[in-house]
């Protein structure tokens, strides 16, 4: 019988994600963003460790390849879902390993994605929010001082396992985001982790601080969107889907 053939699902907008295996946030957060959109977002897991320390981030690294391959070709744009593993690891490392699997396709991380947030709403001092041990906050307050972004306030939960990140409550979350948001200089209030959930409160934290506020989530899904050429203006929380900003890769 004869057949048609077309862009398939997603009209040939393809998202790659790569999520940790541990990680029970990501894809739920994605889905509040991209349901009803026409967009495909197709993710495949690393594995992971339980415990967040700065040696079993970079244990993923030999893994990054291989991951990725076990998605198809041809993707708009492609994601690492570890803002931690990509201070430890190294933005243009994790880049690197990822595309030796899908060359020619645009990488990013939240560590970048972040970055690349801040910058554009003209940032350069924020209240960090985590749910990290110490070894794991120090990485991550230099990737940011290396982009001249200065952590001006920081609030942790000093946790290493991931099965309990994902378990903080929300409303835990947002009292450390307004404790450490209104620090003296603040900018806007930045909340790392990828198995954190902050969907729920970012527009209400920054309408109670009157500052921006970016996550691990947001600014991953708003910087992958945005590298396959995608509008997306409106689609999420928070003052950053309110950016005109679109990149052409």
């Amino acid at each position: 019988m004869d057949y048609d053939l077309d862009q398939g699902a997603g009209a040939g907008r393809r998202l790659g994600l790569i999520v940790l295996s541990t990680d029970e946030t990501l894809e739920y957060e994605a889905r509040g963003i991209l349901a009803g959109r026409d967009v495909n977002l197709l993710h495949t897991r690393i594995p992971a460790q339980a415990d967040v320390t700065p040696e079993d981030l970079q244990a993923m690294a030999p893994q990054m390849t291989r991951t990725a391959a076990l998605l198809p070709q041809g993707l708009s744009a492609l994601g690492y879902g570890c803002t931690s593993a990509s201070a430890v690891i190294g933005p243009d490392e994790v880049a690197r390993r990822m595309q030796v699997a899908q060359p020619g396709t645009p990488v990013t991380n939240p560590l970048s994605a972040v970055i690349t947030a801040l910058q554009t709403l003209g940032v350069t001092r924020v209240a960090m929010v985590t749910p990290y041990v110490a070894e794991v906050n120090g990485p991550m307050r230099h990737a940011l001082a290396g982009h001249g972004i200065t952590v001006v306030s920081e609030a942790s939960f000093g946790q290493k396992e991931d099965w309990t990140v994902a378990r903080i409550a929300e409303s835990s979350t947002r009292a450390a985001m307004v404790q450490a948001g209104r620090a003296a200089g603040v900018q806007a209030v930045f909340t790392s982790c990828t198995n954190l959930r902050t969907f729920g409160i970012i527009e209400a934290v920054e309408q109670e601080l009157g500052l921006p506020v970016i996550s691990s989530n947001q600014a991953l899904l708003w910087d992958m969107l945005r590298h396959a050429g995608i509008a997306a203006r409106g689609w999420g929380p928070g003052r950053l889907f309110d950016l005109e900003e679109r990149k052409e890769d």
